[in-house]
């Protein structure tokens, strides 16, 4: 009786399973579910744009580095801080050390730091040793003053996004006028290299010339500019890239080297040779008979 039981109960289960899952995959082939704003319109990052550190062998390029120092010194540094980059590390992009110390003492956001009279908090010009200050003092502030987005900082920025540069670079020159029968948010700016199509941060970069480059240097147009800042944020968030695959190519030919000559001695020593086992021990035949004959002087037999 239980036993039936038990099986009258499987079969009902068994049965409103099949059903459920024949009810369900019925709804979707026949009312198959609306897509998504984002699924419909969200780009991924535009892979067109080549950059000088692109592949196994690239190489910072020093100019385009100090080009996009530059873009977010007057452009990005108003909102984004940098907080994980001292501004000593720029000597590393080509600026000298007096560059550098007027770039420190000039930078427009000052240092937290103590009043050594009163204790009290106070602020103070940046020295080589620092870290590159934010625009804000706390999180509060900076969402008070972006309409409650708080602007993250770029320090690594380009290894935290997939696409890396390409996405900086995307976000940058993506910004565009809705499609038709799109509404965005109040407040809200329509880009669709943003993961959610819309972005709190206005586009920064406007107009050609928004930036004045020193002679020698390509014209400022917003695409390059673009690209020479998303280049300068790689270089912060990964700043040995360039000793790194120095190294890696030696390794490589190395590790390819020992690998046949590995095999060579293989070739040589081992290759062909008499891989029986020797017996040794009790296996030993000379044990063995050594063990067998004090058994038969002992009266033992085996």
């Amino acid at each position: 009786m239980v036993r039936g039981l038990g099986i009258l109960v499987g079969l009902v289960f068994a049965f409103v399973v099949l059903w459920a899952f024949g009810h369900g995959a019925y709804t979707y082939v026949t009312n198959p579910p609306e897509q998504t704003a984002e699924a419909r319109y969200h780009l991924p990052p535009r892979e067109e744009v080549r950059f000088s550190f692109d592949g196994p062998l690239g190489r910072f390029d020093e100019q385009q580095l100090q080009r996009g120092f530059q873009v977010y010194r007057e452009v990005c540094s108003t909102c984004h801080g940098l907080g994980q980059v001292a501004f000593r590390s720029l000597r590393d992009i080509g600026y000298s050390e007096a560059e550098v110390r007027a770039i420190a003492d000039q930078w427009p956001h000052q240092v937290p730091s103590i009043n050594p009279d009163t204790g009290e908090a106070a602020t103070r010009k940046a020295i080589p040793a620092d870290h590159i200050p934010g625009p804000y003092a706390n999180d509060t502030m900076a969402r008070a003053a972006n309409n409650n987005a708080l602007p993250p900082d770029l320090s690594l920025m380009a290894k935290a996004r997939e696409g890396g540069p390409h996405y900086i670079y995307s976000i940058l020159t993506g910004f565009r006028n809705p499609p038709a029968g799109y509404e965005v948010p109040q407040g809200l700016h329509y880009n669709p290299y943003f993961p959610n199509l819309n972005i709190a941060m206005p586009p920064p970069l406007t107009a050609d010339g928004q930036v004045t480059y020193a002679p020698g240097n390509p014209r400022p147009t917003v695409d390059q500019m673009a690209q020479d800042v998303s280049a300068f944020l790689m270089w912060a968030a990964e700043p040995n890239l360039t000793t790194r695959h120095a190294v890696g190519l030696p390794v490589l030919v190395f590790l390819l080297i020992a690998t046949i000559l590995a095999y060579l001695s293989y070739q040589n020593i081992w290759h062909g040779g008499d891989r029986r086992v020797r017996a040794t021990g009790a296996l030993d035949p000379e044990n063995m008979e050594k063990r067998q004959q004090a058994s038969r002087e002992a009266g033992v037999t085996e």
